[in-house]
């Protein structure tokens, strides 16, 4: 109950459909249950006496199927348009929530789970509602409605009927307990197999690359092959609904048949009438079709009671990382402190990953950090917008802890420009202004001028309406990687972070962009990560990291006088460069 509190506040503007659906079932309900009784009176009124009688009654049976007929239409598209409003709220809840997660909420449920829960489950929901709202409003009243109008016409044989009802319930109850947990086992299995689609076509340039296109098949057939096992498996079981629903209500309906006739034939039709025997017949059909369609309505909501469980996690969520009461709105300065930070993604984790960071950057300066692969570079700049939050010590930025900061507000004052630079499907101009979308042309340009991307993009037949195919495909690593820093630029952040982000420009362009930085932002706080020594020489502090760990820190100067782990990374660069040049 607590899952469809949840689902239920996001009809919202759908409650009116919802409700409307129902009460138009219950019109057709009514109706089709008194055609039986009418067509009994006209059954026993067929004399060869007089014709009014019977046009009378035929009269009445075609106002009441026609009335009936536009109940049922009308309860049709009234659940339909409430059900496929639910699923659309329900898809803006899950991806406003989702918005709101951290990081380390994204990494709980993964990437691929949420958008199996924004797709497929949504649709099994969606499904379920619409079977829900009518038709499984009109089972009951069908049955309900039958069952009564049988016992007015003859109690005896109308308990036939009743007597059935406890069997066929019984039956439902326990396949639905059987097969709960293997629709549990499924979903999971359907986040397997989104999780290998997405790995697959993220990557597709590599797979191609190292030719393992069949490995790749290889491995999505085998979780494929996993998920229709268990869905073949369920479905066999839920198919038994049928069969046993028929089996139960042909009983009754032999029994109602010999029985009824026994009576007609032995009271000369005094105590059942041939009318009342054939309507009593036609309330056991309806009661017959009614447990056929509840059966198919099991089916539905079996599989969409684990799709709903999945939603309600989602929306009842609550990030990790949320905004205090009354939070800063505005940042002081650039100033970056570190003071004792230590972090670990999560409480059960082995190990930190960063271990008593004590730093502090002052505002307007450049810091370069270095450092081997897994050496958590990454992972400290992310403590500064408070993409994570430190697990021990305190990170502040303008003097503030960055916790007592509204986290908008925080991180509109920082600009990240990742490795794995990110651009959108549009134009370079829409791309850019995610910085800023108040920013003019004018503004757009300087900036890429600022990350040398003007001059390529000039070149563009249509320069800056240039349009980007989805995910930057049509532009090479290095035109990206200028473009986000562009776009960084445009934010005028008080912070703006690098990482590695410079990697796949040539070294004249990076002395560029670094000689940019020094002269048109002199006041905004840089951090520049980098595996290219190069990028950070110039730096007013350069850290670098082993472990978590701060291993050295100084100006370049002071770090190769100090003859360790920096100096021993420049000379193998500096090798490897004359290397390339001699060959």
């Amino acid at each position: 109950m607590k899952t469809v509190r949840i689902l239920m506040r996001s009809l919202r503007e759908y409650r009116k459909a919802s409700l409307q659906a129902p009460l138009f079932m219950v019109g057709e309900a009514g109706l089709e249950c008194i055609l039986p009784l009418m067509m009994a009176e006209l059954i026993d009124t067929l004399t060869g006496n007089s014709m009014g009688p019977i046009l009378r009654i035929g009269l009445a049976l075609v106002v009441m199927a026609m009335i009936s007929l536009a109940c049922g239409v009308l309860s049709g598209v009234r659940a339909a348009t409430a059900a496929a409003g639910l699923a659309r709220n329900l898809r803006q809840d899950l991806f406003y929530r989702v918005q709101e997660f951290s990081f380390a909420d994204i990494d709980r449920f993964s990437t691929s789970s949420l958008v199996t829960r924004m797709t497929t489950d949504v649709t099994n929901v969606q499904n379920a509602y619409q079977m829900i709202i009518r038709v499984a409003v009109r089972v009951p009243l069908m049955v309900i409605f039958s069952i009564i109008m049988a016992l007015t016409i003859n109690a005896r044989l109308a308990l036939i009927f009743i007597i059935m009802l406890p069997f066929l319930g019984g039956a439902l109850v326990g396949l639905a307990a059987y097969v709960f947990p293997i629709f549990q086992r499924i979903f999971k299995k359907y986040d397997a197999l989104n999780n290998s689609v997405q790995e697959n076509l993220s990557a597709i340039r590599v797979v191609k690359s190292f030719v393992t296109e069949e490995h790749e098949k290889t491995k999505f057939r085998a979780a494929s092959q996993e998920v229709r096992k268990d869905f073949t498996y369920a479905e066999k079981i839920l198919a038994l609904n049928g069969p046993i629903m028929v089996f139960f209500i042909y009983v009754a309906l032999m029994l109602v048949n010999y029985l009824g006739a026994r009576v007609v034939v032995a009271s000369g039709a005094t105590e059942l009438t041939t009318g009342e025997f054939s309507s009593l017949m036609t309330y056991g059909v309806q009661i017959l079709a009614s447990m056929m369609m509840l059966a198919f309505i099991f089916v539905m909501v079996s599989m969409s009671v684990e799709s709903a469980n999945r939603i309600a996690e989602v929306i009842e969520h609550r990030p990790t990382l949320t905004s205090p009461t009354g939070g800063l709105k505005e940042v002081p300065d650039g100033e970056v402190r570190f003071e004792g930070v230590s972090f670990r993604y999560t409480a059960d984790a082995e190990a930190d990953v960063l271990h008593g960071i004590d730093l502090t950057i002052p505002s307007g300066s450049t810091l370069g950090i270095v450092g081997g692969t897994g050496s958590a570079k990454t992972t400290l700049i992310q403590l500064i917008s408070r993409l994570y939050d430190a697990t021990s010590g305190r990170v502040s930025v303008g003097g503030v802890d960055v916790r007592e900061y509204d986290l908008e507000s925080l991180r509109d004052a920082v600009a990240v420009v990742l490795q794995k630079n990110v651009l959108f499907a549009g134009t370079i101009k829409e791309n850019l202004r995610w910085g800023d979308p108040d920013a003019t042309d004018a503004e757009l340009i300087h900036a890429c001028e600022l990350a040398q991307a003007d001059e390529f993009v000039r070149q563009f037949p249509d320069g800056y309406d240039t349009r980007i195919e989805q995910g930057g495909t049509n532009v090479s690593g290095g035109q990206k990687q200028r473009l986000c820093i562009a776009r960084a630029l445009l934010k005028k952040p008080q912070i703006l972070i690098l990482d590695d982000s410079t990697s796949a420009v040539d070294t004249r362009t990076d002395a560029l962009i670094r000689r940019a930085f020094a002269e048109e932002i002199p006041d905004t706080t840089k951090i520049i990560i980098a595996q290219r020594l190069s990028s950070v020489e110039h730096a007013d502090q350069i850290i670098v990291l082993d472990d978590g760990r701060i291993l050295e820190r100084g100006t370049h100067a002071e770090l190769m006088a100090l003859g360790g782990e920096y100096q021993q990374i420049y000379e193998s660069q500096n090798r490897t460069s004359q290397t390339q040049e001699v060959a």
